[in-house]
């Protein structure tokens, strides 16, 4: 299986970023970490291997990318606004470095955002935001609006709210979407959700599967056993799903 390693300065970040591409063709993966995960964790959590068959078949080629949680939401020095604007920031560095490099890499029409638990929240909230970017979105274990405290996940913003953080909030701007393209290319989408009976944000996502319901936006909602939060249930669930 083809394995790559990639380094550069991010402008749009002002610092290096890493990733690792798995595979050599087929349907491009974009994919998230988890909350502190690096560009390595999905490889070390045994996902790339549960989905080796597809990768060297040339079905699935991975993106695996480094998050900065760290500067941004789980940045408690800084005021909210100044992690929403390094959200930002890394949003732009998604959209204008990462996504080029895939296309320039690989000329497959498929692109799928992807990611576990916050990287959930990440791979949807790109994808809800920018859908003519992708064909699909594969979510596990997400929260979809990082403002709700829920058990011991904290209300990542204080309690601090304005525009930035309604459009970055799929469960806020998408019941106020009416925009006749991107509900069109919402609905074009391939949208799969999975999360477990016992996850604290259970409710969460089908407060966004009612409101996909209530866009006419066609998507799958999975709900597996238990609380399903951990990479024992999520390397079972991405042959299923991905």
């Amino acid at each position: 299986m083809n394995r790559e390693y990639h380094k550069w300065w991010s402008p749009n970040l002002q610092r290096d970023m890493e990733l690792l591409v798995f595979g050599s063709g087929g349907a491009k993966v974009l994919v998230f970490p988890t909350r502190g995960g690096r560009f390595f964790e999905y490889e070390n959590l045994g996902m790339v291997e549960k989905i080796r068959h597809k990768i060297e078949a040339n079905k699935l080629q991975l993106f695996c990318i480094d998050g900065i949680d760290a500067e941004s939401f789980y940045c408690y020095w800084a005021h909210p606004s100044g992690r929403m604007s390094r959200y930002m920031q890394y949003e732009e560095y998604v959209l204008r470095e990462v996504l080029p490099l895939m296309h320039t890499i690989n000329a497959h029409p498929t692109t799928i955002s992807h990611g576990c638990s916050l990287g959930a929240f990440h791979a949807a909230n790109i994808a809800f935001k920018h859908p003519h970017l992708f064909n699909k979105l594969c979510a596990f274990s997400g929260r979809y609006d990082l403002t709700l405290q829920v058990e011991y996940f904290p209300n990542l913003l204080d309690d601090h709210y304005d525009e930035s953080v309604y459009f970055n909030t799929p469960t806020h701007f998408l019941p106020n979407l009416h925009c006749h393209d991107q509900l069109n290319a919402l609905r074009a989408m391939d949208i799969v959700l999975v999360i477990g009976k016992e996850d604290p944000f259970l409710d969460n996502n089908l407060h966004l599967s009612q409101i996909l319901n209530e866009k006419g936006i066609d998507h799958q909602l999975h709900l597996w056993e238990e609380r399903a939060h951990r990479g024992y249930y999520w390397r079972r669930m991405v042959p299923l799903y991905l």
